[in-house]
């Protein structure tokens, strides 16, 4: 356990060590170009264990700590180099995945770059608490150790290669998408990271930051901070109302196939344009779907208040179910219905 004496001491010690961190050099803008081009290649790879080793090398939480510890030691020439190394990361890691993206404009967007391409509150909540946790190892050395969990977690790396990468490709919407989940990340841990350092007693090495410069030394970070929560919000609101909207669908398709004679659900797609739901059942049964049953079924979906209007299309797999005692359906019920109808 740390005396008196010595936090003094240890302070400095990680005061050095965030300065240190907080540089553009050469080890620097390296690193975060090498941790750009696995990520892209484990972003196109679909590949969630090459996209998290490249979150492990990449460099840009040390300067966001060197701003979050500047804010809180009054210390501007630490903000001041710190955002600068920061934007050069940007950069570098943008600059990297977008040259990338050129290069390689013949793969299809993944699902590892969708889905960093929608951001909401949650992502918010988790870059605040990635911040509070990486801000505490920082400050507390036996726990080093645990900021590469922190790396993890909340990832910077990624969502700005799959921004670069969609804005290389012409997608503005989810090059947009991925570059808020990003600024968000840097946003909450750095907010995060000056209150944690705040409360563990960095409050200026000559004269103490009282809450309240401590809160106008952050004006703009916290106000930031304000307008991302009310935007991620709306975004967790509109999801939470696709995902219950999509289940009552699906339930609703699940109950319509226990009136086809050996049918089940296997999938079901959504698509959506220009206030138009299109609905992709994929039902595997002997018998198909008429035109007719497409549509009673179409009539009891629940719709959604933006929808101007709902088509379903039904996809009729053919399917054999047999048991011990024979066929229970078979290809030959196909057959027959086609030819009865």
């Amino acid at each position: 356990m740390a005396t008196d004496t010595q936090i003094p001491d240890l302070r400095t010690v990680v005061r050095a060590n965030i300065d240190a961190n907080s540089k553009c050099d050469a080890a620097y803008v390296t690193m975060n170009v090498l941790a750009t081009v696995i990520a892209c290649y484990g972003l196109l790879e679909n590949s969630p264990a090459v996209v998290i080793g490249a979150m492990l090398i990449a460099m840009l939480l040390g300067p966001i700590s060197g701003i979050a510890l500047g804010l809180v030691d009054r210390d501007n020439s630490l903000v001041r180099k710190a955002f600068l190394s920061l934007a050069c990361g940007i950069g570098v890691v943008y600059g990297t995945a977008f040259v990338f993206g050129l290069a390689h404009g013949m793969f299809p967007l993944t699902s590892e770059i969708y889905a960093r391409t929608a951001p909401n509150l949650m992502d918010l909540m988790i870059a605040l608490s990635g911040g509070a946790a990486g801000a505490y190892a920082i400050a507390s050395p036996r726990l080093n150790v645990a900021f590469v969990g922190v790396a993890i977690a909340t990832a910077l790396v990624p969502p700005l290669s799959s921004s670069a990468i969609c804005l290389a490709r012409g997608d503005y919407r989810l090059s947009a998408g991925a570059f808020l989940l990003a600024f968000a990340n840097m946003v909450g841990i750095q907010v995060a990271s000056s209150i944690v350092l705040w409360l563990s007693g960095y409050r200026g090495q000559t004269e103490v930051l009282g809450a309240g410069r401590l809160f106008r030394r952050s004006f703009v970070s916290l106000g930031i901070l304000a307008a991302l929560t009310a935007m991620l919000s709306v975004s967790l609101r509109r999801m939470l109302a696709n995902e219950i909207y999509e289940a009552s669908v699906r339930t609703a398709l699940k109950t319509a196939s226990t009136t086809q004679q050996g049918a089940y659900l296997a999938d079901v797609r959504f698509r959506r344009e220009a206030g138009r739901t299109i609905v992709t059942a994929v039902y595997r049964t002997p018998i198909p779907f008429t035109p007719n049953q497409v549509g009673l079924i179409e009539r009891i979906l629940p719709r959604t208040r933006d929808d101007v209007s709902l088509e379903l299309r039904i996809r009729s797999v053919p399917v054999t179910v047999a048991s011990k005692d024979g066929y229970l359906y078979s290809s030959s019920d196909l057959v027959d219905a086609v030819t009865d109808r």
